[in-house]
Formats: C-alpha cells, structure tokens, sequence
C-alpha cells in the first residue's frame, strides 16, 4: 500500500480528507474544560503536563522513555499512527508534542495550522463527546538529531554553520524580564518572539512563508545553517522548531529546559 506523504502543517480541509485512515490519532492539547465543551471529533485529549518533565528549577525536560512511551499508548499512539495535533494557542503545545514524537523516531505527524481557533473559525463540526480509545503499546527509544543539551550548545557558540534562535519575547531575551537566577539570553543567539509566525487575522494559522524565510534569513538563520532554538523551558521554541522545519530547514534542534536550564546556572555565559 502506498502511504500518502503528509505535509508537517496541515489545514482543516486536508486533516478531515485524513478521516478515513485507520491509523490517524487526532490529538487534542487544550485545556481540559475546553475539551469537555467543544473538541474536533474524535480527538483524544492528552495533558501538556504528561509530555514534559520538570526537574525544579529547569522545566520542559523529555520525559523519561518509558514513561512517554506509556503516555503516548494510553491515548492510542502507535509507532504506526497517523498523528494530527492541534491547541488553542496558535500550536505551542501541539508542536512541543511534535518535537517530543520526533525526539522518539516517530515518522508520521502534522499539526493543525491554526489549530481550534482555525477549525471553530471554518464552523466545522466541535463535539463534547469522549471517544473510546484503545490503549496499545509505545516502546521507544530516543534519537539525538533533534535534541540540543547545554553541552552541544557550548560547543557550538562559535561555530559560524550554527545558528541560535531565542523565541522568548524581547524583553526576556534583553533580560528586562527575569525568569530565572540569571536574566539575558544566550551569546550569540537572535530574537525571534514566537507569536511573530502567526497571523492574528487568520484564527493564528501561519504567517505567509516566503515572509518568514525572509525574517529568518534577515536575521542571517538560513537553511545551510544547523538552528537550536530555545526559550524558558521549549514550550514556545517547540513551535519555531516546527515552523522551521515547514519552512524547509533540515537541521532544526530544539533545547529541552532551555533558559530554566542555562539562567539557573552560574558556569553559563550570558548576553544582555
């Protein structure tokens, strides 16, 4: 059988095309009282919580393997599953989900452009309906091509084929907000605050993408480049990883626990 390619980004139109593949598990990362009011059909809803693990004060840790792997299979999540994501936040949950499934080898996957905003902004169908679910089993083991450590980006700072991205807000990252032991960002990185890829206009779906590659590319992050991307705790830069990605950049790294980890420590350097 021939498995259609599916595109990182989907629209509400391709993932309803998507209803008659048996292995799609739609994913639904809002708030529990969203879910129980108005969901897409069929989605499960998966705790943002149970993705990330916090290790106080760094925050948005992998979880440990076998953990996840019982997480992802008490929703439904095969390594064969067809997985679509959506949040009601323009995707930061949705595509930290993403980063999390591709950090454990898992190959198929999309996130809703727009997410629920996109799709109750269609009028397309919302339900409060719980769907049955059958748990299955997740084994994984985790894959380092998507993951940057404090280590691998100290060793890459002065590297020019490498390029930072610090998706907090400007005043995080000129260290006018303090979030941590130590406010600033990391030498060398440039802002890009994540909410910029979303078009408040359109229900928060993606920006034009030849106008991002072109802010990207601005800020000399082009796809020769290897880009780490960062923020607090990679909730909000899981999203620049995936835009990134969509955008056709080939090697993307997200940082888990992100400034909770490099701001809490007095061994890191430190721009203002």
């Amino acid at each position: 059988m021939t498995i259609t390619p599916l595109p990182l980004i989907i629209s509400c139109s391709e993932l309803e095309a998507l209803g008659s593949d048996p292995s799609l598990v739609i994913v639904d990362l809002c708030k529990p009282e969203i879910y129980v009011q108005a969901h897409i059909p069929e989605a499960v809803h998966l705790d943002y919580s149970q993705i990330v693990r916090i290790d106080k004060p760094i925050g948005g840790l992998l979880p440990e393997e076998h953990v996840l792997g019982r997480v992802l299979g008490a929703v439904g999540i095969s390594p064969d599953s067809t997985v679509v994501a959506y949040d009601d936040e323009g995707g930061g949950r949705a595509a930290r989900l993403l980063w999390t499934l591709q950090a454990a080898g898992h190959k198929r996957m999309a996130m809703l452009d727009g997410g629920l905003h996109a799709w109750a902004g269609e009028q397309r169908p919302l339900t409060g309906a719980i769907p049955a679910i059958t748990v299955c089993e997740y084994p994984l083991h985790y894959r380092d091509d998507v993951v940057a450590d404090r280590d691998y980006i100290r060793a890459h700072l002065d590297d020019a084929r490498t390029a930072l991205v610090d998706a907090r807000t400007p005043e995080e990252y000129r260290g006018d907000k303090k979030l941590a032991q130590r406010a600033g960002h990391i030498p060398g990185a440039v802002n890009f605050n994540w909410t910029d890829a979303m078009d408040p206009n359109r229900q928060l779906r993606l920006k034009d993408a030849d106008a991002l590659r072109a802010r990207f590319a601005e800020m000399g992050v082009t796809p020769d480049k290897e880009v780490i991307v960062y923020c607090q705790t990679h909730h909000r830069s899981a999203h620049t990883f995936i835009l990134l990605q969509w955008l056709g950049f080939t090697r993307v790294r997200g940082y888990p626990g992100s400034w909770s980890d490099w701001g809490n420590r007095e061994d890191t350097p430190v721009e203002i």
